[in-house]
């Protein structure tokens, strides 16, 4: 059986959660027998293919990027010749460009689409492509939704629920670096030895603007790990406030990303709007066994962060809510532990990126075994 996945994004040119995924999936699949191809829009002069972890990474020249959709007049050929050797297509949503592709193509193969979120911000371009996008999902014979809550409080999956499966995103923690001994001396110096971790993107939903308030009054330390579009503004909201238990720590290695999740007390994951729709780095927390304080936003970092039995949850852009929650763990390390604890054996159980794969690989023969008897 062979697979093409397609996404504007892809590994090795982006590692965004998506990508990651789609990643994991490919290089997964291809150890149960699958052949993966992954077509993806670039702008660089790179080769056209290359091979990554046993699977084939197809790139098409980018021409033109509008409101984060990329456009290429290549792609329409290149998807059309992959798509023909494929057995199942499996799209990755939301991507506008990517369904004008699928009707101009004619695909005629089962398809799934893995749908990573709903579109957020973009709401005027959003009613005019909304015909397009109820088109494209009732055409395709399968969606995925990456968590049981999100299939609950999106309007659009709702719409779709006698087609839509939920199968969550999994990690891989093999491949993960294992820092040296003189990473985690490094570290140990130069952070106070307890403290509380952010990592990700910088990015306008991600609620670090609430975090930086409910540091006001506190003296735990808080280090953020990773770079974006709103540091700046973040770090001058700091300094307006006078706050010294904030470390901006900008975007580290792997090998020391992991040294801080195995140092931290605990991770905290502000995101109050649902753009955040799963929260891969919440994840991470819970694969290193470190109780998580999150958002209740009936997203995927609900289904990751259960309150009370890995973390705490508290309401969305709440600052006084989320001082509590820290300092309520805080003053109690061995409830802190216990949650931690429980936070990895979750993972184990659920966000493998094994059972991820294999779930899809199921998925994959049941969608060609039911189209070859249609």
């Amino acid at each position: 059986m062979r697979v093409l996945h397609f996404y504007r994004t892809a590994f090795p040119d982006s590692m965004g959660g998506v990508e990651q995924v789609i990643h994991h999936l490919a290089k997964g699949a291809v150890g149960l027998g699958i052949e993966a191809d992954v077509l993806s829009l670039t702008p660089a002069q790179v080769p056209r293919t290359i091979e990554i972890d046993g699977y084939q990474a197809h790139r098409a020249r980018l021409d033109i990027q509008i409101a984060s959709t990329g456009f290429s007049t290549s792609a329409f050929l290149r998807f059309a010749q992959l798509a023909r050797k494929a057995d199942v297509i499996h799209y990755h949503f939301p991507w506008p460009f990517m369904d004008v592709v699928h009707f101009a193509t004619g695909v005629s193969k089962p398809t799934v689409v893995t749908y990573h979120s709903d579109i957020i911000r973009q709401k005027n371009l959003l009613k005019i492509y909304r015909p397009l996008k109820w088109k494209f999902l009732g055409d395709v014979s399968r969606i995925v939704a990456t968590s049981p809550n999100y299939l609950a409080t999106s309007d659009v999956l709702a719409r779709y629920k006698h087609k839509v499966s939920v199968i969550p995103i999994g990690l891989d923690k093999s491949t993960y670096p294992k820092p040296l001994p003189e990473r985690m001396k490094y570290w140990r110096e130069r952070l106070s030895p307890k403290f509380y971790l952010f990592v990700g993107v910088l990015r306008y939903y991600k609620g670090l603007h609430i975090l930086i308030e409910a540091a006001k009054g506190a003296d735990y330390p808080i280090v953020i790990v990773g770079a974006g579009p709103i540091e700046e503004e973040l770090k001058a909201q700091v300094a307006q406030l006078g706050l010294r238990n904030i470390h901006f720590l900008g975007h580290l290695p792997d090998e020391d990303k992991v040294a801080l999740l195995t140092l931290c007390f605990g991770v905290l994951f502000p995101s109050h709007l649902r753009s955040e729709a799963f929260g891969i780095s919440l994840l991470e927390g819970a694969m290193y066994g470190k109780p998580m304080i999150s958002s209740e936003i009936g997203t995927g970092t609900t289904f990751i962060n259960i309150g009370g039995e890995t973390g705490l949850v508290v309401p969305p852009s709440d600052p006084q809510a989320l001082q509590c929650a820290m300092r309520h763990l805080w003053e109690r390390p061995e409830l802190a532990a216990e949650l931690g604890h429980k936070a990895e054996e979750r993972y184990w159980q659920l966000f493998t990126a094994d059972r991820m794969v294999r779930s899809y690989v199921e998925l994959y023969h049941e969608l060609s075994a039911g189209w070859r008897g249609g």
